[in-house]
């Protein structure tokens, strides 16, 4: 059964994957900056969207609420996406696997 918290993390990300869907997100200049570092690209980004999970909720950071999805590429490459809610910017985005000594297996908590 799911909590209220699992229900409510889930309702944010189904409003993420639709305005992505609809093109209705942006990146911010930190995050296109990482995308090169970290040679991830936007398939991969939709990608780990499409089929990501929330894993962490910021309701209170700096600018407006955000989260951080994981998600994994068509290849099963494991992406971190940090996204604003309201309107949907990609802050920030990495490969957990390679840090791997800051997550678990599963890249889903942090050690």
């Amino acid at each position: 059964m799911m909590t209220k918290e699992d229900l409510l993390l889930l309702e944010k990300m189904l409003s993420i994957r639709a305005r992505v869907r609809a093109g209705e997100y942006r990146f911010t200049v930190h995050s296109l900056e990482r995308r090169i570092e970290r040679s991830i690209n936007k398939t991969e980004i939709e990608e780990a969207i499409f089929g990501g999970e929330i894993i962490e909720d910021y309701p209170e950071d700096k600018y407006g609420p955000s989260c951080l999805i994981l998600g994994f590429t068509n290849e099963g490459r494991p992406i971190h996406v940090q996204c604003s809610l309201e309107p949907v910017w990609v802050i920030t985005c990495y490969d957990p696997s390679q840090k791997p000594l800051d997550w678990d297996e599963y890249f889903r908590k942090r050690r």
